[in-house]
């Protein structure tokens, strides 16, 4: 374990947390601190809904993550019950779910499948998972690493389980270490480790405040880091390595030439070195360089139209974020988000990056994993 991972683990779950923070009075001069707030957490379960109902609502709940294989016999009902913790920058699901099949949504959907890691701690039961490179086993107390971009199929029992859905972006720094890991089962006493954490964090987030998120957060990117650093068995079973660092270089080269008018497939492929038959296979699952490209500008101008302090006009944003045609720009930024520039700009819509929790909330239960997990994807 690294020293920066015991430095945060031992602040935020050796020490209490700390008291409730009280407003003063008016005639204190004191500031006034808000009162502290739960950490956002919903409830989904299939035992409210008639039994023919029951799976069609959790295979929804999941629906963009994962695809379900509808047993042969729905209507004796089925049983699947979720606790969600919305963090910020990342989510935790507590489930109890019957056996079922599985398939990831790569490569069978045209626009961005979700592509966040998932690392998975089995409580009781078991798991299987097959990639079109390997096949591995799953069992009560080990803790497992999927890339949901990616893709894979598989089956679990009567389970019950600790999700923790962890964004591309939460993990810049280590992303090279997560990508090394994917896919694989974490042995030995880090395995171990992230499990006795990820077990702590479900444990404790009733009592935990919207307050303490940042050190939360600090602490759970460190344990990331310090248990999933690559060792020479992931080197050895870890899924294409190779196209998983080029990935990261990509999406590292687009993020820093994103303004450029000239960044396109032939700058990548001079850039990083390699053909475009191989560049075109690493973004297959994001629908395409072009397609990956324009999403990511999409997002930046997003960001400048909610900043209060960018007053450019809505054209020249575009103009900025390569595209010339004012009108262009409307219809792909609605194709994006549903909404246009100007209602951003109004301040009608917070969008990806400002997304308040009352989105997540007010949505049906079996969708909020979806509302929760395409907001991360945004962010």
């Amino acid at each position: 374990m690294t020293a920066n991972a015991a430095r945060a683990l031992s602040v935020d779950f050796a020490e209490p947390l700390p008291q409730a923070a009280t407003v003063a009075p008016k005639n204190d001069l004191r500031p006034v601190v808000p009162e502290r707030v739960p950490v956002p957490c919903f409830e989904f379960s299939t035992r409210e809904l008639p039994p023919s109902d029951q799976f069609a609502a959790w295979r929804q709940n999941f629906a963009t993550m994962l695809d379900f294989v509808e047993p042969s016999d729905t209507a004796a009902g089925f049983a699947g019950t979720q606790l969600l913790w919305d963090l910020g920058d990342l989510a935790l699901a507590q489930i109890s779910t019957n056996g079922l099949d599985f398939t990831s949504l790569a490569g069978r959907i045209r626009r961005d499948p979700i592509d966040h890691w998932l690392v998975t701690l089995i409580r009781d039961g078991r798991s299987q998972t097959t990639t079109p490179s390997r096949s591995f086993d799953g069992e009560a107390g080990s803790v497992q690493v999927h890339s949901l971009g990616r893709v894979f199929e598989g089956s679990v029992t009567d389970s019950e389980m600790l999700l923790l859905f962890v964004p591309r972006d939460f993990c810049r720094d280590m992303g090279w270490g997560l990508d090394m890991a994917e896919f694989t089962v974490l042995g030995g006493g880090m395995g171990a480790l992230l499990a006795d954490y990820l077990a702590s964090l479900a444990q404790r987030l009733p009592t935990i405040n919207v307050g303490d998120l940042p050190g939360l957060l600090g602490a759970t990117r460190a344990m990331l880091q310090g248990c999933i650093a690559p060792c020479s068995d992931h080197l050895a079973e870890a899924h294409d390595p190779i196209s998983a660092t080029l990935l990261e270089r990509a999406r590292r080269f687009v993020q820093l030439h994103l303004f450029e008018p000239d960044l396109g497939t032939e700058r990548l492929t001079r850039g990083l070195g390699i053909s475009r038959s191989r560049l075109y296979r690493l973004f297959e699952a994001s629908g395409g360089i072009v397609h990956y490209i324009q999403h990511r500008r999409l997002l930046a101008a997003h960001a400048a139209l909610a900043d209060p302090n960018d007053r450019r006009r809505i054209l020249d944003i575009g103009d900025e974020h390569g595209f010339c045609d004012g009108a262009e720009f409307s219809r792909a930024f609605r194709r994006e988000f549903g909404y246009c520039p100007s209602e951003v700009r109004a301040g009608v819509k917070k969008g990806p990056s400002n997304w308040h929790i009352h989105e997540v909330q007010t949505a049906a239960p079996s969708e909020r994993l979806s509302r929760l997990l395409l907001r991360l994807q945004a962010q």
